[in-house]
């Protein structure tokens, strides 16, 4: 019983300082506004969790927006969903680009969807702005990485981006208020199981 007490007791005083410790971080973070993050690595799940956070945004009434550089007119569960609240998608026609093979159609299609991503990061109306697989955009050269950042300096500043894709060019990177890194343990589809409407898409 006294040792269960003394545990007890370490564990109340442990926990006690980590309390003080978050509490000190919450109070020392007094800045408000928008962030940019960006969601990179070669691990599954960056998408998902951009629009994990769009589904947040839109629950506590905000405004979200998304454009979608890679996955064209693939079906979209996401999608489905988020447009029923008044999210706002624009995708680049093309689709893969990786099964196009045409890089002038490609670079076409990707500057007629930057000019949607333009206007929502200059709307101040929108809360969040979706940038999804853009950062492929960037390392094949179809949009200029000058361009990208500008518009992400020049937002209001109240609304956040999230970026997402893998190899992110180290400038979007260092401008980044927040980065993860999505990393591969396992993936169900090196073990030959398909990939599952409604699971994967």
């Amino acid at each position: 019983m006294l040792f269960r007490s003394m545990t007890d007791e370490r564990h109340q005083q442990r926990q006690q300082r980590l309390k003080e410790h978050v509490d000190a971080r919450i109070a020392a973070a007094s800045e408000v506004r928008g962030i940019l993050m960006v969601f990179t690595g070669n691990g599954k799940g960056k998408t998902t969790a951009a629009f994990g956070t769009a589904l947040r945004a839109c629950g506590h009434g905000k405004r979200a927006a998304a454009i979608q550089f890679i996955k064209g007119e693939w079906p979209n569960g996401e999608r489905n969903l988020l447009e029923q609240h008044g999210v706002e998608f624009q995708v680049m026609a093309t689709g893969f680009t990786w099964e196009t093979q045409n890089r002038q159609t490609d670079t076409d299609a990707c500057l007629a969807v930057w000019q949607h991503a333009q206007r929502m990061l200059a709307d101040p109306r929108l809360d969040l702005v979706i940038l999804d697989e853009i950062t492929y955009m960037v390392s094949m050269d179809y949009l200029p990485l000058e361009a990208v950042v500008t518009a992400l300096k020049q937002r209001p500043v109240h609304q956040s981006v999230i970026v997402t894709g893998r190899g992110c060019h180290r400038t979007l990177l260092d401008l980044a208020d927040t980065v993860t890194e999505m990393r591969p343990v396992r993936h169900a589809f090196d073990a030959g199981i398909q990939a599952q409407q409604g699971i994967d898409w």
